[in-house]
């Protein structure tokens, strides 16, 4: 919790959104896999510090973000507590295809306040939509995660995924089919972790790899 506290300026009030949600989720974890059971003693840094740290990669005006395969919420039900006191003006939608899963997310709503759209749906059926942000955690590889966004990207679109170990692996298997600009930040809650931000997003059967460029940066900016 300090972690949160220390780095943001935030209310009690939204500190203490944050421990209810972590609440709820172990109370309903009894009834529903939200999450691996493995995770929930240490909850709070596996998966809301987790999620917070994605505030700072977060662009500058960003208006909509849309979070694919949210499941218990994260990061976009924290990214949503977060906003209403630091980022009124951001919109947070949250894709999740199990109805009882969707479920939980609307529970959460209502015990936090958190101001989320909840679509129950697969990402393949979104409707059109062209979005400041897209993010997505453990849901799938990362050339599943580009070829799911590509319908909701503007040129200037952030996808920002955190991954694991092998988002090396990830990348390179990417390249093979999208064209990208990416940076490469590492987490501040796993030692393994990486969390990646791409952009300038084109497929390459249609464009060519001109441009691309990798950055890899350290830490996230303070």
């Amino acid at each position: 919790m300090k972690k949160i506290e220390n780095k943001f300026t935030v209310s009690r009030e939204t500190i203490a959104r944050l421990k209810v949600y972590e609440e709820s989720l172990k109370d309903w974890q009894t009834r529903m896999n939200l999450v691996s059971s493995s995770s929930l003693d240490n909850a709070w840094q596996r998966h809301f510090e987790d999620s917070v740290q994605l505030l700072d990669l977060l662009p500058s005006g960003a208006r909509t973000l849309y979070d694919f395969g949210t499941g218990a919420g994260f990061p976009g039900m924290v990214l949503a507590i977060m906003a209403q006191e630091l980022l009124p003006e951001l919109k947070v939608t949250l894709v999740e295809s199990t109805t009882k899963k969707t479920l939980y997310l609307k529970h959460v709503a209502e015990l936090t306040g958190a101001k989320v759209t909840i679509i129950n749906d697969r990402i393949e059926n979104l409707k059109p939509a062209k979005v400041d942000v897209i993010t997505s955690r453990a849901l799938a590889s990362l050339d599943k995660l580009l070829n799911y966004s590509k319908p909701l990207c503007r040129p200037d679109t952030v996808l920002i995924f955190p991954k694991g170990q092998s988002h090396q692996a990830e990348i390179a298997e990417a390249k093979k089919n999208w064209s990208f600009d990416i940076e490469i930040y590492a987490s501040r809650s796993s030692n393994e972790g990486a969390i990646l931000l791409i952009t300038n997003l084109k497929p390459k059967q249609k464009y060519s790899n001109h441009g691309q460029r990798t950055r890899i940066t350290n830490t996230i900016k303070e």
